[in-house]
C-alpha cells in the first residue's frame, strides 16, 4: 500500500477532516457510558443527588456539621451558604420549595462554581458522615446508657451539647476517625454515604426527592440523546469523506494503470497479460478502493476507541483492567494465527481470478472455433477446472476466516462473565458501584469491538496489499520504447522517406534474431511491397517503422531522421497504418473513420470510403454512416472491417501508409478496384503493402523479399521472377506461368 502513497496525497485535507470527525465520534461513544453510569449510581441509587454539598440544610443540622470543621472550613463553607428566615426578604420564594423553613432557618447554597463545589465537598461530607457516626451512637444506647468517646453517659443526654464543651482537636480527630472508617470502603461508597445524608436532610426540609430524581435522569437523558445525535452525525460525515477519497483513489489508479498500459511497448505487453491488465485495472482496484473504506471509517476510528476505553476502564476499575489486558493478548493472538495461515492463500486468489479471466477471454472470442470443432466440452472442463480451483482457495479463506467470529464472540461473552462475576464481588464489598461495573463491561466491550475492528479489516488488508503490489509493478515499469529528451523534428522538405539502414532486431527474451541486417528504403510516390513465407519477419518490420518495438541494431530513418530521436507522436502522425488484424471501435462507421482525424467532414469521409470501396454496403444500411458498430465489430464481416480500416487510415491523409496484409479478406475484383483507386488517392505518399498474395503486389513499384528474416530479393516483379528464387516459388505455388507474365 506505501508504493501507491503518493495517489492519497490530493485527499489529504479531507482524510485530516474524518480524523478530526473519527475522534469527536469516538469521544461521544466513549462519555455515553459514563453517563450510563451515573444514572444508574446517582439517577437511581443516590436519587439524583450528585455531591455531598446539599442546596439546603436546616440551621440546627448545620450547626452540628460545623462541630467537625476547622475555623477555616467553617468559614469556607457558610460563606457559600446564605441563612433564610421568616424576616428574610425571599421567604416566600423559597416557602414553597423548603416547607420546613415555617419551623426553623434554613441555609440555602448560593450560585457558585463547580470548583467551589468541588472544595466544599469533602469537607461537608466528612462532617456529614461524623454526623450521622455520632446519631448511630446514640441511637445504639442499651439500659438507658451509651458509651461515647469513652465516657458512660444517659441516653437522653444530647451527644452534640457534650461534643461541643470537646476541645476542636479531639472533635475532629474524632471526625477523621468515622471517615476513615468509610474511606476503606471505597471513595465511591462514602460518597453514596454522604449523599444518602444530603437525601434524608431533603426529606426532613419537605423538599419533593422525586422531582430530583426524575428531573436528573431526563436532563443526563437528554444529554446522551444530544451526544448520540451527535456521534451520527460525525459518522455519516465519515462515512462520506471515506466513500469519497475511496472512490478518488480508485479512480486516479485506474486513470493511472490506464495511461500507463497506453505507453507500453508490444515488450510490456508480452510481459502482462491482456487478461491480467484488466483484473488489476478491475478486481485488484476495487480491492484497494474497499481497504481505503475501511482504513478511513473504521482502522483511524478503532485504535482511538481501544485506547480511550482502556483508560476510561482502568477509571472505573484498576482491579479488574487485567480482564481486559488478557481478552486483548488473546484476541491478537488468535488473529495472528489466522492470518499466518489465511496469508498466502489471498496471493494465490488474485493469480486464479487473472487464470479465469483468460480462460473466459479464450472462450468469448474464440466462440466460433470452439464450435466448429466440437470443443466444447472441453473448454467447459477447463473453464470448470479454473473456477473450482478459485472457488476452492475463497472456501478454504472463508472457512478459516469464519472461525474468527465465533471465536471473538465466545471471547466477548467470556470478558462479560468475568467482569460481573468479580465485579459482583466488589459491589458486595462496597468497593464498587452497580453503575461502574456497567460501564466497565461497555468499555470492556468497546476495546474487543476496537480489536475485533482491525481484525475485520486484517482480513482484506493482505489481499489489498497483493492488488498494491500488482498496480504499483504496471505501475513502476518503465516502457522500452521513450521519448528522447530532447527531440527533434521532421525534415519538412522532404516527406515520407522510409530508410532501413543495417536494421536487426531481437525479440526481448529470444535467442535468434527475427530481423537481420535489412536496409532498403521507400520513396514517396512509390508503393513498396513486402512478401515472404508465413514467419519471415514481415509484420515485425513494419512494427519498427512505429517504434512498437525499437531496432536492436541498425537504424529507421524517416525523412533523414532516426525515428528514436522524434517524440512517438510526432512520428505516427506520418503514418497511416492498418494492421494485419482489423480492429473496429463499439460506436457508429462515422466515429471509426473519424478516429484517424476527428476533424474529418462527412464528404472526406464518404471520399475515402469509396477508394476503399466500403460505399457498396454503407449505402445498403438503413442509417448509412451512422451504423451501429458493435464492440469489436462483431457485427460486420472481414471484409467489410477490412475495408473500414483502410478508410480510416485514408481520412488521415499521412506522408506514409502502411497496409499489413490488409487485402486477404477481399474479393479479386474488390482488390484490384481497390488498389486502382488507392494508387491515385496515394499518389504523393509512401505506401508500404505487406501481403501474401502475389495479385496484390505484382504492380508494385519496390517488391522486397524476406526469407527467415533476412532481404533475399528485392526488386520488381518482372525482375524478381528472373533473379529471386524464392519469391520464384510463392508466385508460382498462387498463379499460372501465363498469369505471372
Amino acid at each position: 500500500m506505501f508504493k501507491l502513497a503518493k495517489y492519497f496525497k490530493p485527499y489529504i485535507g479531507i482524510i485530516i477532516a474524518a480524523v478530526a470527525l473519527l475522534f469527536i465520534q469516538a469521544m461521544c461513544d466513549l462519555a455515553l457510558p459514563d453517563y450510563m453510569s451515573n444514572i444508574v449510581n446517582k439517577g437511581i441509587q443516590q436519587g439524583g443527588i450528585v455531591n455531598a454539598v446539599p442546596e439546603a440544610i436546616r440551621k440546627s443540622q448545620m450547626d452540628k456539621l460545623m462541630l467537625f470543621m476547622t475555623s477555616e472550613e467553617k468559614s469556607e463553607v457558610i460563606k457559600n451558604y446564605t441563612l433564610i428566615d421568616k424576616t428574610s426578604p425571599d421567604y416566600d420564594r423559597y416557602i414553597k420549595d423548603y416547607p420546613k423553613l415555617e419551623q426553623e432557618p434554613v441555609y440555602i447554597l448560593n450560585n457558585i462554581d463547580k470548583s467551589e463545589i468541588d472544595k466544599i465537598d469533602p469537607v461537608i461530607g466528612r462532617a456529614l458522615i461524623a454526623v450521622s457516626g455520632v446519631e448511630k451512637i446514640k441511637a445504639e444506647a442499651k439500659n438507658g446508657v451509651l458509651s461515647f468517646n469513652g465516657m458512660q453517659i444517659p441516653a437522653d443526654t444530647d451527644l452534640f451539647e457534650v461534643i461541643a464543651k470537646l476541645p476542636p482537636q479531639r472533635v475532629l480527630a474524632m471526625a477523621d476517625a468515622i471517615a476513615e472508617k468509610f474511606s476503606a470502603l471505597g471513595e465511591s461508597t462514602v460518597n453514596q454515604a454522604a449523599v444518602s445524608l444530603v437525601k434524608e436532610e431533603y426529606i426532613a426540609l419537605g423538599m419533593n426527592t422525586d422531582r430530583i430524581q426524575s428531573h436528573y435522569i431526563i436532563t443526563t437523558g437528554l444529554i446522551m440523546l444530544l451526544i448520540s445525535l451527535l456521534g451520527a452525525a460525525c459518522t455519516v460525515a465519515v462515512g462520506f469523506i471515506a466513500a469519497r477519497t475511496a472512490a478518488g483513489v480508485s479512480r486516479d489508479l485506474r486513470s493511472a494503470v490506464f495511461t500507463k498500459v497506453e505507453s507500453l511497448s508490444n515488450a510490456e505487453f508480452d510481459k502482462f497479460s491482456t487478461a491480467s491488465l484488466i483484473t488489476r485495472t478491475t478486481n485488484d482496484i476495487t480491492q484497494i478502493q474497499m481497504v481505503v473504506f475501511m482504513l478511513i471509517r473504521m482502522v483511524i476510528y478503532a485504535p482511538i476507541m481501544g485506547a480511550g476505553g482502556v483508560i476510561r476502564a482502568v477509571g472505573k476499575s484498576v482491579s479488574m483492567s487485567w480482564i481486559i489486558a488478557v481478552a486483548v493478548i488473546v484476541l491478537l493472538g488468535f488473529i495472528l494465527l489466522i492470518l499466518a495461515i489465511a496469508m498466502p492463500k489471498f496471493k494465490l486468489i488474485q493469480e486464479l481470478i487473472d487464470k479465469l479471466n483468460l480462460v473466459t477471454r479464450e472462450n468469448l472470442s474464440g466462440m466460433m472455433v470452439i464450435r466448429a470443432f466440437n470443443n466444447q466440452m472441453f473448454e467447459k472442463k477447463r473453464f470448470d477446472k479454473a473456477n473450482q480451483e478459485l472457488t476452492d482457495t475463497n472456501l478454504f479463506v472463508n472457512r478459516v476466516m469464519s472461525v474468527m467470529f465465533p471465536a471473538m464472540t465466545l471471547i466477548m461473552n467470556g470478558v462479560t462473565l468475568f467482569i460481573v462475576w468479580i465485579g459482583a464481588h466488589q459491589i458486595e464489598n462496597s468497593s464498587m458501584q452497580v453503575g461502574d461495573m456497567m460501564a466497565f463491561i461497555q468499555y470492556a466491550m468497546q476495546i474487543i469491538m476496537s480489536f475485533l475492528t482491525i481484525s475485520m479489516v486484517f482480513i482484506i488488508i493482505p489481499r489489498a496489499s497483493v492488488s498494491a503490489q500488482r498496480i504499483a509493478e504496471v505501475l513502476k515499469t518503465e516502457p522500452a520504447i521513450k521519448d528522447p529528451k530532447e527531440p527533434r523534428s521532421f525534415n519538412n522538405k522532404e516527406k515520407g522517406i522510409v530508410e532501413f539502414k543495417n536494421v536487426y532486431f531481437r525479440y526481448p527474451g529470444a535467442e535468434e534474431y527475427a530481423l537481420k541486417n535489412i536496409s532498403f528504403k521507400a520513396m514517396p510516390g512509390q508503393t513498396t511491397a513486402i512478401i515472404g513465407s508465413t514467419g519471415a519477419g514481415k509484420t515485425t518490420l513494419v512494427n519498427l517503422i512505429l517504434r512498437f518495438y525499437d531496432v536492436t541494431g541498425g537504424k529507421v530513418l524517416i525523412d533523414g531522421v532516426d525515428i528514436r530521436d522524434v517524440t512517438q507522436h510526432e512520428l505516427r502522425e506520418k503514418i497511416g497504418y492498418v494492421p494485419q488484424k482489423a480492429v473496429l471501435f463499439s460506436g457508429t462507421i462515422e466515429s471509426n473513420l473519424k478516429y484517424a482525424n476527428e476533424k474529418a467532414t462527412r464528404e472526406h469521409i464518404k471520399k475515402c470510403a469509396e477508394i476503399a470501396q466500403a460505399m457498396e454496403f454503407i449505402s445498403e444500411k438503413p442509417e448509412g454512416f451512422d451504423s451501429h458498430i458493435a464492440q469489436g465489430g462483431t457485427n460486420v464481416s472481414g471484409g467489410q472491417k477490412q475495408r473500414l480500416s483502410i478508410a480510416r487510415a485514408l481520412v488521415k491523409k499521412p506522408d506514409i501508409y502502411i497496409f499489413d496484409d490488409s487485402f486477404s479478406a477481399l474479393d479479386f475484383k474488390t482488390d484490384v478496384a481497390l488498389r486502382r483507386a488507392l494508387k491515385e488517392h496515394t499518389g504523393s505518399s509512401t505506401v508500404i503493402i505487406v501481403a501474401q498474395r502475389i495479385s496484390t503486389i505484382m504492380n508494385a513499384d519496390q517488391i522486397i523479399v524476406l526469407d527467415d528474416g533476412r532481404i533475399v530479393g528485392v526488386g520488381t516483379h518482372k525482375e524478381l521472377m528472373k533473379n529471386c528464387t524464392t519469391y520464384q516459388e510463392i508466385a508460382l505455388s498462387q498463379l499460372l506461368k501465363e498469369e505471372l507474365a
